[in-house]
């Protein structure tokens, strides 16, 4: 039995890589549904709002004058060069900005954070060139997804149990895996505002938000692969479990086969030796097919759990005529089968031990012949005989009646009943449906 195949495997490790990724990108997630202002907040406490709007000139040597028609505004605000040239501000663009408090009392007001362009607001994203939002929840949750499933791969248990060394090396494999997937992580680069993979930012390359995310990604991984190993040993222990309980039911079956009392051997040669010393050719050679063909069947039998009932009725029939001829004139079989049930299973020597009992513990004479009567009622196995007790009745173990009550237990499942009155014995057997191929 296949433990783990590797389509319910492929299918658990994309839903757990699934899982990963929207856990570790959940604040990207969020930041989706939430409405939030694009308007950046004062960099410190020295600066100021400016409700006012005012107009940006820009000097020939690169820096620019916020100028301020209304009343209570600052005559005019600075702007560094690199300012102008990083917000890609152009003269004439009228402003609302965050003021810088003067450093000294004769200093000029300087410009913090721009809120508003030309009567629109300042989007900064657009300025660096930064992605939208769900671009980048976009590549972030194929990475780790991407990332989650390769771990996870590596550390599968695929269809043997991985022992503890190998999978120790599987997890450093996976460590080393997670350190190269960080360089190739993407990551946006503020100068050009574009995503790039992690090694060709500008930035430094560690970068702990990004760092975290792989660690927590590599736990998980790693974490999963334990549990579903320890999961995989566990159905391996249940499967050799189950394996050692089948190989101790057939043991158990083949012991109770082995109990089966061989006597009648011995009384079919005395049989065979009365035919012969009778002169009586044609019975002789009969009776010689017919123990054949018994001690074949029993053989046979062994390596065997279920027959058919067919087999097991001609079994009976051969089996019978041994001691038709043996007790000739005096002993009955009137078998009554439906056709319908020929093909039902049973264990196999279920009709010799009952027929050994009753030809055991009765009496057969001339001027009261016996009789055995093997029916079917629905779908069960009738046995049953008249009780004609010998006068001196032979000592009997239990055996045979109790080896087949543990047989039919261990291969069906099911109970056989037994019901004896003063004048009758009688055994009821379920028989079971034909297996399907």
């Amino acid at each position: 039995m296949a433990r783990f195949p590797i389509r319910t495997s492929l299918v658990a490790h994309l839903l757990v890589a699934l899982a990963i990724s929207l856990v570790v990108n959940f604040s990207y997630l969020l930041l989706l549904f939430v409405d939030r202002k694009s308007e950046p907040q004062p960099v410190n406490e020295r600066a100021i709002d400016m409700p006012h709007e005012g107009r940006l000139r820009i000097a020939p040597d690169g820096y620019g004058y916020l100028l301020y028609a209304a009343d209570g505004a600052p005559d005019s605000v600075y702007v560094s060069p690199q300012r102008v040239r990083r917000l890609r501000l152009a003269d004439g663009d009228r402003l609302v900005v965050t003021l810088n408090l003067p450093r000294t009392p004769r200093g000029h007001y300087s410009m913090a954070e721009v809120r508003r362009r030309n009567g629109e607001e300042f989007d900064y994203r657009t300025v660096f060139n930064r992605p939208s939002e769900a671009v980048e929840t976009v590549w972030q949750l194929c990475f780790y997804f991407v990332m989650a499933f390769v771990l996870l791969t590596i550390l599968g248990p695929g269809r043997r149990t991985l022992p503890t060394r190998r999978f120790a090396l599987r997890c450093a494999w996976c460590v080393a895996a997670a350190s190269a997937l960080y360089l190739l992580a993407p990551t946006i680069d503020w100068h050009t505002g574009r995503i790039v993979m992690n090694f060709r930012s500008h930035a430094p390359h560690f970068d702990f938000v990004l760092v975290l995310k792989c660690s927590f990604t590599l736990v998980v991984a790693i974490l999963y692969g334990w549990i579903a190993r320890l999961s995989s040993q566990r159905q391996d222990m249940e499967i050799e479990n189950e394996r050692l309980k089948n190989e101790n039911l057939m043991t158990r079956y083949n012991m109770l086969v082995n109990q089966v009392n061989p006597h009648f051997f011995f009384n079919s040669l005395n049989s065979l030796a009365m035919l012969v010393r009778g002169q009586e050719p044609d019975k002789a050679l009969n009776y010689i097919d017919q123990l054949s063909y018994t001690f074949r069947y029993v053989l046979q039998s062994g390596r065997q759990t279920l027959v058919p009932l067919d087999e097991e009725l001609r079994f009976a029939e051969a089996y019978a005529y041994l001691f038709r001829i043996r007790y000739a004139d005096k002993l009955f079989f009137d078998i009554a089968i439906d056709e319908a049930q020929r093909d039902r299973l049973l264990p196999a020597l279920t009709l010799q031990p009952l027929i050994d009992n009753a030809v055991k513990h009765n009496t057969i004479t001339r001027s009261k012949p016996f009789r055995i009567s093997i029916r079917t009622e629905g779908d069960w196995l009738v046995v049953s005989n008249r009780k004609a007790p010998k006068l001196q009745p032979e000592p009997g173990t239990g055996i045979g009646l109790e080896n087949l009550r543990r047989r039919w237990m261990l291969l069906t499942g099911h109970p056989i009943a037994v019901t004896e009155t003063e004048s009758e014995f009688t055994v009821r057997m379920p028989l079971q449906k034909t297996r399907k191929p």
